[in-house]
């Protein structure tokens, strides 16, 4: 019995110390690289058709979670094949409660990318990986259609695998290149709602629904979007560059 609980509690100290210690940090190339391969997933028109499925759990998610976080009562989020979403709460129509729900989305990657390069920064790349899975867990549950649960099973299962079965250089290579993607695209969306609005669609967009919530302007929540999602990028990478 006594062999038996110091095996247990050695083991939990050993899960411990490898989810909350501090791992080095990986070569410059190795930073350089993933910021080159995370831009690669975003530049090309083609490939981001794909890889903005990613930003728009992140979307989802901010909107979710600050939901809940003003008292909301959080009904379900769904993910579609053209990398749209909808996230449905119930509450105040009206309110801070309201607002913050609405304004989470567009500044959630780009900030999830700030705190994940601060991590990184930090030498916490094992805990970025399992804060991320069970984030992604967490949103399964809200899940309300098939596409959107098969995204982020998907999305999960690979943070998961990585996680357990992948070396220390793989991790920080990957932990690495998924805050990059998220600093950097989560600067695009917000341009691309702006080249809509200017073509004159878009006309539900977060940033009008924001507007008709507090009566500023569209285009001074399009600026904010855009301004959160810059100074993240410039921060996280100071952080993940070493600067």
């Amino acid at each position: 019995m006594d062999s038996t609980a110091s095996t247990s509690l050695a083991s939990l100290s050993s899960l411990w110390d490898e989810v909350f210690g501090t791992q080095p940090d990986p070569d410059l190339w190795v930073v350089i690289a993933t910021m080159v391969a995370a831009l690669a997933a975003i530049v090309p028109h083609g490939v981001w058709r794909v890889s903005r499925n990613a930003v728009t759990i992140a979307h989802e998610g901010g909107h979710g979670l600050v939901a809940l976080l003003t008292g909301r009562s959080l009904s379900g989020i769904r993910l579609h094949s053209d990398t749209s979403g909808l996230t449905v709460s119930r509450g105040k129509p009206t309110g801070i409660g309201m607002i913050l729900t609405a304004a989470a989305g567009y500044t959630a990657p780009p900030l999830l990318g700030l705190g994940g390069a601060a991590l990184l920064g930090a030498g916490h790349i094992t805990l970025l990986l399992w804060v991320a899975t069970a984030l992604l867990i967490a949103m399964l549950v809200m899940i309300r259609n098939a596409y959107g649960a098969l995204t982020v099973i998907l999305t999960g299962g690979t943070f998961l695998l990585v996680s357990w079965l992948a070396g220390p250089q793989v991790q920080a290579a990957f932990a690495y290149a998924v805050v990059w993607f998220l600093l950097l695209g989560g600067v695009r969306p917000a341009f691309e709602l702006q080249a809509k609005r200017t073509r004159g669609g878009a006309g539900d967009s977060d940033a009008d629904q924001l507007s008709r919530l507090t009566h500023v302007p569209a285009g001074l929540w399009l600026f904010l979007f855009h301004a959160v999602s810059l100074c993240s990028l410039m921060g996280g990478g100071r952080w993940l560059l070493g600067l």
